[in-house]
Formats: structure tokens, sequence, C-alpha cells
């Protein structure tokens, strides 16, 4: 009898802890493209150009998202890049809190606290930057600020070469010293640099 009365506790048991309790799961994802094909995290890595190294890229996570249209890599926290020249000296580096890269059209999309430095030591501040690679040219339609040895400037809307050696700014502003000298000997004429 006590082999009989266990089986049949066992299965109350085994009942009453089925009944009544709901598994609340989640939707299943149906779609892939929401999905990335590569989530990569702590990354240092080398990128090359046929055969020859141009940039280095480091980032706290690397998302891959193949599927969307268009498709596009993900930096969403933070991107540091080095541009390199033929010598494989720094022509350019590049720093923002978030960036996607869009492959296919070979552009990067870089927003919120923009910091670039090209060779010549010029800093360059924005809250968002393209950089079109196929077309070798770097651009924003936001407020900019560069710092040269001798001056600030700022304005609104940039574009540049993508060595950020020339460049235009659409409105400029800033504080621009003048040579009292010059002005004095010749107070006609007032010789200034240009803002390409």
């Amino acid at each position: 009898m006590s082999i009989a009365a266990t089986s049949v506790v066992v299965m109350l048991l085994l009942f009453s802890s089925c009944s009544g309790r709901e598994k609340n799961l989640g939707e299943a994802i149906t779609e892939r493209d929401s999905l990335p094909v590569m989530d990569t995290r702590g990354v240092t890595t080398l990128v090359s150009d046929s055969g020859v190294t141009r940039y280095r890229v480091n980032a706290e996570e690397w998302l891959v998202f193949d599927r969307k249209n268009p498709p596009y890599w993900a930096f969403e926290k933070g991107v540091y890049l080095e541009k390199f020249d033929s010598l494989f000296q720094i022509e350019a580096s590049i720093e923002a809190d978030t960036a996607y890269y869009y492959n296919k059209k070979e552009l990067w999309k870089l927003i919120g606290n923009v910091h670039v430095q090209n060779l010549k030591g010029e800093k360059f501040d924005t809250e968002l930057l393209y950089w079109d690679q196929r077309k070798e040219k770097v651009y924003s339609d936001r407020f900019i600020r560069i710092e040269q040895p001798d001056r600030v400037i700022t304005g609104r809307g940039f574009e540049s070469n993508q060595q950020m050696t020339a460049y235009t700014i659409h409105k400029p502003e800033g504080i621009f010293y003048v040579d009292e000298q010059a002005v004095s000997a010749s107070p006609d004429s007032l010789k200034t640099d240009t803002i390409r």
C-alpha cells in the first residue's frame, strides 16, 4: 500500500505544480533585419584598402546590420578612428559619441561630441559630421568650431577634403587678429586671410 500511496502523492504534486501557472514568454523575433549579424565588444582593428592599411578603429561595441536597408555598422557607444597616409603616418584622427558606417555607400555619420584633428594640428569640433569616402569629402550643416594655432573660427555649415586641410565654412564667424602696422602703412586696403 505504501507504494501505491506514494505514487498517488507524487502524481498529485506533479499535476498541481503544472496547473494554474502560465509561463510568460516574449514574442519570437520574426524579422531577421532587427538583429545584428555581428556584435563585437572591445574592438581595435585595422582596415586596409587595396592591401594598404588605411584606418585604425577603436570602439567599445561594434554592431553589423547586414539585412537593414541600407546595411550599416553601428558604433553606438563611441568610436575613435585614425586615418593613415601611405607612409603609415596619422593624417587625421576622429572621435565621436556615436557613429554609423554605411558600407555600400562608404559613408560615415558621426554624431555627438565629434572631435577631429588634422595633420597640421588644427582641431574641429561639431555635433554632426559626414565623411563620404567615395567622394573623399567631409561635411556638416551644423555649428562647427575650428581651432587653429593663431585663431579660433566658428560657423555654420562646413565642407572639406578628407584630410581636413582644404575647407570651406559657409557662414563663418570668429576673432581675427589684424596687423596694425600693415593697416597704418596702407590705410585704404586691409590684407586679411580668407577662409575658403
